[in-house]
């Protein structure tokens, strides 16, 4: 996947943990990629006073929709790349030669580090699409690591009356995803039953967030429809759902991440300097020394938007109030 703006603006992120458990809704920006993907997407992450959630860093749903979604070979840096398609086949090629479909229930993981390329296709023209796709900042042990590419069929399911989830990444009560992660994480799709109860385990370390994919829940007390992310903050050992309407939700979470991050276009580093030097190597004759070659697409690529002319500068991140005793 690529952030396919033609002018990104920087997203510096300046970590700020997690203090309690809080409910506060994060609105999405309808963002109109067109060009080479001609589609919409809803972004929810980064957001000026909620850059991550652990290390989650970036979220795009996209669709539903019809849509004919052709994204070149583009680089990444520093972060692993999660899709999780909803309705819709989408190959994947990689520069690590990997050569997939994934469908829905199947999750692609591709790990970036030091520096990879790949591109993304749907199968058939017009074809129905939903999804998400996510990126997971990497800690410095790893962020310039080999880059690295896995696909996990059949994720575990974790089941309670009137409700289950799929558990694409981390663990939810014994559920355990094989996905490798590099900071504790959890990103599971969870359906709810139109009028069922459900309550949900979590981590009391993680903070948590929740985005409703399709009909409407009341979430820690709060409703919510698609479109915006409720953020849940940390402290919580468990979710109380309750389906208004037959309901789908990603839930994620993870340990509040501990290195402030520059993120922009596609890639992420620690420093102005990482950043224009990525984008450099990308746009130089030789990017196929740090990024690789994707195979079946000749000469063509997404080309870097140009940096913009300040130096990268942290933002910080708001802390929302906790919830009243």
């Amino acid at each position: 996947m690529t952030n396919l703006d033609a002018r990104p603006e920087e997203e510096v992120c300046a970590l700020l943990a997690a203090r309690g458990p809080v409910a506060t809704l994060h609105a999405a920006r309808d963002v109109p990629l067109g060009g080479v993907r001609a589609m919409q997407v809803r972004r929810t992450l980064p957001q000026r006073d909620l850059p991550l959630v652990g290390a989650w860093c970036f979220l795009d749903e996209m669709g539903p929709q019809d849509v004919d979604m052709r994204v070149l070979p583009h680089p990444h840096t520093a972060l692993q790349t999660v899709t999780w398609p909803l309705v819709g086949d989408i190959l994947h090629r990689d520069s690590v030669g990997s050569e997939v479909v994934v469908r829905p229930g199947q999750l692609n993981l591709m790990t970036a580090g030091h520096g990879v390329s790949h591109s993304e296709f749907t199968l058939g023209d017009a074809a129905p699409l939903h999804g998400v796709q996510l990126w997971v900042a990497l800690p410095d042990a790893v962020a310039d690591a080999a880059p690295a590419f896995q696909q996990v069929s059949e994720p575990p399911r974790w089941e309670a009356p009137g409700g289950r989830a799929t558990v694409f990444v981390g663990a939810m009560d014994g559920a355990t995803s094989p996905a490798v992660v590099h900071t504790p994480l959890l990103g599971a799709d969870v359906t709810v039953d139109r009028g069922r109860d459900v309550v949900l385990p979590l981590e009391r370390g993680f903070e948590h967030a929740v985005l409703v994919l399709r009909g409407a829940a009341t979430v820690a007390g709060v409703r919510v429809e698609p479109g915006p992310l409720l953020y849940l903050g940390d402290g919580r050992d468990e979710l109380h759902v309750h389906a208004d309407d037959d309901a789908r939700l990603l839930l994620l979470g993870g340990v509040p991440f501990e290195h402030d991050l520059v993120m922009w276009w596609n890639f992420v580093g620690r420093t102005h300097a990482e950043i224009a030097h990525a984008r450099a190597a990308w746009e130089s004759p030789d990017a196929a020394e740090r990024f690789g070659v994707v195979a079946g697409h000749g000469t063509a690529r997404i080309p870097a938007p140009a940096l913009p002319n300040v130096r990268l500068q942290p933002r910080r991140r708001t802390r929302p109030r906790p919830e009243a005793p």
